[in-house]
């Protein structure tokens, strides 16, 4: 493409043809939990979660300037940091681990961050319950590539979640997809190009090479710079069609 010298894949067939599984992380515990730790999960993270039934963010806080949502926070490094640079938006975070979330829990509270709401679990579920067009900027950063080939049917990104992503976003919302993974990179940038609701904003190399202004590294990025693997930071635009 001309306004950035990142090459297409080819068509990722057994990729883009396949429907993605409910299943896309493995286990979701890790280490044993330490009782703080345990008492944030069990006490701190109900006062922060999402109602039953349809979801309506712009209604529930309807003080907030926009919506912001990540989906799979890890330890919570560039989610709090944005809830804290951010205090006119509204940032709903998921993570499927708890001791991501707990990590992230423990920062929330220790920094007082009122601007959050989390969910443990699938953010996949949760999401399908949110009206259409009522978010302005969906994070993805750094999901699980799952790099064998016969587990790509496990990977966030599928035609049918970039689909939701679209039903999800209102007209000129921005996604930001980061990955360190060369293949994951190039078969997210298909699969968002194959749809004709997003736009990539990309105009020179600069723009995916380089990490936005507000953007924070997170210590899964400090262990991809150390062991030489180059993030692309991937940016679409939902566009009106």
């Amino acid at each position: 493409m001309s306004k950035a010298s990142a090459s297409l894949p080819d068509k990722p067939g057994p990729q883009s043809g396949q429907r993605a599984r409910p299943g896309l992380y493995g286990r979701s515990k890790g280490k044993t939990l330490s009782p703080k730790q345990k008492s944030l999960i069990q006490d701190f993270l109900p006062t922060l979660g999402l109602p039953e039934g349809e979801i309506d963010p712009r209604a529930i806080w309807s003080d907030a300037d926009q919506i912001w949502v990540e989906i799979g926070m890890g330890g919570g490094e560039h989610f709090v940091a944005q809830a804290a640079a951010n205090p006119d938006q509204q940032l709903i975070g998921f993570e499927p681990f708890q001791n991501g979330m707990a990590k992230t829990l423990n920062t929330v509270e220790r920094r007082g961050v009122r601007n959050v709401s989390l969910t443990m679990g699938d953010a996949r579920l949760t999401l399908s319950r949110f009206v259409a067009g009522s978010v302005d900027r969906i994070f993805i950063l750094y999901p699980d590539p799952w790099p064998k080939r016969r587990h790509w049917k496990r990977r966030l990104i599928q035609p049918g979640f970039v689909q939701e992503v679209s039903r999800l976003c209102r007209v000129g919302a921005e996604v930001r997809f980061v990955s360190d993974i060369a293949h994951y990179q190039q078969a997210a940038l298909w699969q968002f190009l194959q749809n004709p609701d997003f736009v990539w904003t990309a105009e020179s190399c600069a723009d995916w090479q380089t990490a936005p202004n507000d953007h924070t590294t997170t210590k899964y990025e400090q262990k991809a710079f150390r062991e030489k693997r180059t993030p692309a930071y991937l940016h679409f635009e939902k566009r009106a069609v």
